[in-house]
């Protein structure tokens, strides 16, 4: 009878917990989770779990830790360039409670992205040989010639020393999502529920055969607000500074966060509409070096005067997005711009192609990306009071719309600007430094009480800022004259305002 009764309240306790805490898949809990067993008790489930959905992991066996290994961002992406794993540690509550607290880590082959610090030695037997390219070996006095990255990352992975099992903890950050994600498959499981709640299903693709479990996907860093955003019919659009590559990563770690979750995502891109299917051609492609020259034959791509928006961080995040469909996740892109028309015909336009999409298929949550003038839902611009945005007309059309605009801390950013020596009909094109507010490192969602005088209910942000150049560099030639030798170069000493 005990037994009983202690079940049930287990079972009250974390039902109680999960409804206030984790509303939804995305919204990240604001209180840890506490499981009402013993330590020693908890831990075989929670090493069940992390088992079961295909995570391996090491242990230290003495002290109730596990780090996972290594997993790539968006199913192994050839661009990701992102790393992480999870290093989970027990801890005692109480004699008769216990809890998780999981940190997620993160690496980075792109140096331009790594914050201060990720090149510290956190172990106490990393530092290499006097022989530059050696590294100590099993036997003594002897050393391996480092032959390849991959002989880098093996060494840098392997736990050396007393405290190397946590050589990476200076990069981690603690990930309550995945607490309570663990939370809700185990304890049911202590308190013997043959009801335990099933893993929630992904956004499966209709023409895909099979899709991946939740936890079979990293999607990186939970993004902080986005859940309650996130839901079927909404329209999010994000008012970017083109020519960065944090918004493309943005974007993309999005789509992979809300389809995980179980909501079809469509993403908009302000590229001219020819392009739509070749877009659709390359998303149902293997990426292999054909499908890329496919999609880059456009002219868009090799504008002789590239403003951002055909960056090599836009292209990466297209073969994210691939790569995301190409195992069975329902995720899409619409194109949306019409760059022959001008001026108001322009957001016209615009603004149909996209009521048009979103109306066709009203239960997919969309992620609109255009620069943050197209995205305001208020009129009148500086120049032109009578100017009515895109944003402006899709709030007017459609039900659920929400307009953000970028918010990053200082940094550097491609853009196409007036020709700094007056001459007409040309563009200036470069990396410029930006100027921007540090609020952190970790991406975000706020939305404010009311929105404000350029019509935004709040914004998104990305941190720090880096350029990124475009995927082609065209010669003054034109398009299709690379082998032009006056090419696009960086440029530097020219500020860009935050907007």
């Amino acid at each position: 009878m005990r037994s009983v009764l202690y079940a049930v309240l287990l079972l009250s306790t974390w039902v109680g917990l999960g409804c206030a805490a984790h509303r939804s898949d995305l919204e990240i809990p604001d209180r840890e989770a506490i499981y009402d067993r013993p330590l020693d008790e908890m831990w075989p489930e929670v090493r069940e779990f992390f088992t079961r959905n295909k995570l391996p992991f090491r242990e230290d066996r003495g002290s109730q830790v596990l780090e996972t290994e290594w997993r790539q961002e968006f199913g192994g992406s050839k661009v990701a360039g992102f790393f992480h794993r999870y290093l989970v540690v027990g801890r005692k509550e109480t004699p008769t409670s216990s809890k998780l607290q999981i940190f997620r880590i993160t690496k980075s082959q792109n140096k331009a992205l790594q914050n201060p610090g990720v090149q510290l030695d956190w172990g106490v037997s990393r530092s290499l040989r006097a022989n530059e390219g050696t590294l100590p070996a099993n036997a003594p006095g002897e050393s391996a010639l480092l032959t390849s990255t991959e002989d880098w990352e093996e060494v840098i992975a392997t736990p050396r020393g007393e405290n190397a099992f946590f050589a990476e903890s200076g990069q981690a950050q603690r990930d309550l999502l995945m607490e309570w994600r663990v939370f809700r498959e185990v304890a049911p499981k202590l308190a013997k529920e043959e009801n335990a709640p099933k893993q929630v299903q992904v956004a499966k693709a209709p023409t895909a055969k099979d899709a991946p479990s939740q936890m079979a996907i990293e999607c990186g860093l939970p993004i902080i607000g986005l859940g309650k955003k996130a839901k079927p019919g909404t329209v999010m659009m994000l008012g970017e500074l083109h020519g960065t590559q944090e918004v493309p990563r943005f974007v993309a770690q999005t789509s992979c966060q809300v389809t995980v979750a179980g909501t079809p995502v469509t993403v908009g891109l302000e590229i001219p509409l020819e392009n739509q299917g070749r877009v659709d051609a390359f998303l149902d492609s293997q990426g292999e070096e054909g499908d890329w020259l496919k999609l880059m034959e456009s002219p868009f791509w090799r504008s002789p005067y590239p403003d951002g928006r055909g960056s090599e961080a836009m292209a990466n995040m297209l073969e994210q997005l691939r790569q995301l469909r190409s195992q069975g996740l329902d995720v899409d892109v619409v194109v949306f711009d019409h760059p022959k028309a001008n001026g108001q015909q322009r957001e016209d336009a615009m603004a149909a192609t996209l009521v048009h999409q979103v109306e066709s298929a009203p239960k997919r949550f969309y992620v609109v990306l255009s620069g943050n003038i197209h995205s305001r839902t208020k009129k009148g611009l500086p120049w032109n009071k009578d100017h009515r945005p895109m944003g402006l007309l899709l709030k007017e059309k459609l039900d659920d719309v929400v307009a953000l605009d970028m918010a990053y801390d200082s940094g550097t950013a491609w853009i196409c600007s007036v020709d700094s020596q007056g001459k007409r009909d040309r563009l200036d094109c470069g990396v410029r430094e930006t100027k921007g507010k540090n609020n952190g490192e970790r991406y975000f969602v706020h939305t404010w009480d009311s929105v404000n005088s350029e019509g935004y209910h709040g914004v998104f942000y990305v941190g720090s800022v880096n350029a990124s150049a475009p995927a082609i560099r065209v010669g003054d030639s034109g398009p299709g004259k690379e082998g032009s030798k006056s090419l696009f170069g960086p440029e530097t000493g020219k500020v860009a305002s935050s907007r």
